[in-house]
C-alpha cells in the first residue's frame, strides 16, 4: 500500500466508549503529521465543528478508520463508492464479525498500518439493480446481502428466482436473502443459511420462513447472475440492502444481483483468523 498521508474517521453515534477513545486517536494521528478528516458524529465526540459527510470523508483519505459495529462498517463500505481504500474497523459494538480490532489494540495496530506491516483481507461486494418495465430504475452496492421481504403484516410474498436465466423456484415466503460469503454470518445465518468461508467464490439464496419446508438454501457460483421476479402486488414487497437502505417494489419488478467489480479491503488483526472469530462470536467450543 502507498504511504498513508491522510486518514478519515467514521463513527457510530451515542457510544460512551467512543467519546473516551476517539479524541486520543485523533491526537495520536495529528502528532504524526497526518491529515485527519471525520464525519459529523466523530466531530461531536472531539468537540469540533469540522465534520463532513461520510462520502466526503471516504473520498479524501488513504486509510479509513471505522469506530462502531458491523452496521457502521457496512455504511462506510457504501460510502467508499468502489474506492479500494483500506478500512481499519474498530469494534465498539456487540457481535462484530467484521470489526475485529479491539479498542485496546487501536494504537498498536495503527502503528503497524503506518509501517506497512498490517494484514489485509478482501471481501467481494454485491451489485444490485431494480428493473421496472425493462428499464433500470435503481442501482445499489451491498457487502452483506440483498433481501426482498414482505412489507405487510402477516402476508407472504410471491417471487420467481432465476440463476443465469434458469428457473430455480417460485417462492412463497416471508422473503428471500441473496448473500455474499461475508453476509453468510448475518441475516442469512439467522434464517438457517450456511456459513461460507470468505474466500469461497459463492452466493447463497436463503428463503425466509418459506411456505414449503423443502425450500432450502442454495449456493451458486459468484459468477452467476441471480434474478428475482416480483409476483406480489405493488407495495407488498420491499427491497433492502445490508439492512440499511432500500425501496418498495412493484408487481413485475425484477431485482438482478451479480458479483460487483469492487472489493472491500479490511485491515485484520495479525493473529485473528476466520475460525478464531467464529469460535469467539458464536461461542463455539474450545479444545
Amino acid at each position: 500500500m502507498d504511504t498513508i498521508k491522510a486518514v478519515g474517521i467514521i463513527s457510530k453515534p451515542q457510544v460512551d466508549q467512543a467519546a473516551r477513545v476517539i479524541p486520543g486517536v485523533v491526537e495520536w494521528l495529528e502528532a504524526r503529521r497526518l491529515a485527519v478528516s471525520f464525519d459529523e458524529v466523530t466531530a461531536a465526540y472531539i468537540g469540533s465543528l469540522g465534520g463532513r459527510s461520510r462520502e466526503d470523508v471516504a473520498g479524501g483519505c488513504d486509510l479509513l478508520i471505522v469506530f462502531g459495529g458491523d452496521g457502521t462498517l457496512l455504511a462506510a463500505a457504501r460510502a467508499l463508492r468502489g474506492r479500494e481504500i483500506p478500512l481499519f474497523p474498530v469494534n465498539l459494538g456487540g457481535l462484530g464479525f467484521l470489526t475485529a480490532i479491539t479498542v485496546d489494540a487501536v494504537l498498536p495496530e495503527l502503528e503497524r498500518a503506518l509501517l506497512g506491516e498490517h494484514r489485509i483481507g478482501t471481501r467481494r461486494m454485491l451489485h444490485c439493480e431494480v428493473l421496472r418495465d425493462g428499464v433500470a430504475t435503481a442501482s445499489y452496492g451491498a457487502l452483506n446481502d440483498v433481501v426482498v421481504t414482505k412489507a405487510s403484516i402477516a402476508r407472504m410474498i410471491d417471487l420467481d428466482a432465476f440463476v443465469d436465466n434458469n428457473f430455480v423456484c417460485a417462492y412463497k415466503a416471508d422473503g428471500l436473502i441473496i448473500c455474499t460469503p461475508t453476509g453468510s454470518t448475518a441475516y442469512s445465518l439467522s434464517a438457517g443459511g450456511p456459513i461460507i468461508f470468505p474466500r469461497v467464490g459463492a452466493l447463497c439464496l436463503t428463503p425466509i420462513c418459506p411456505h414449503m419446508l423443502t425450500n432450502r438454501p442454495v449456493i451458486v457460483p459468484d459468477t452467476a447472475v441471480i434474478s428475482l421476479l416480483i409476483r406480489t402486488r405493488d407495495g407488498d414487497a420491499y427491497l433492502t440492502l445490508d439492512g440499511q437502505i432500500g425501496e418498495p417494489l412493484r408487481e413485475g419488478d425484477k431485482v438482478v444481483c451479480s458479483r460487483s467489480e469492487h472489493v472491500l479491503r479490511l485491515i485484520r488483526p495479525p493473529k485473528s483468523m476466520f475460525f478464531d472469530v467464529l469460535r469467539q462470536k458464536l461461542k463455539w467450543g474450545e479444545r
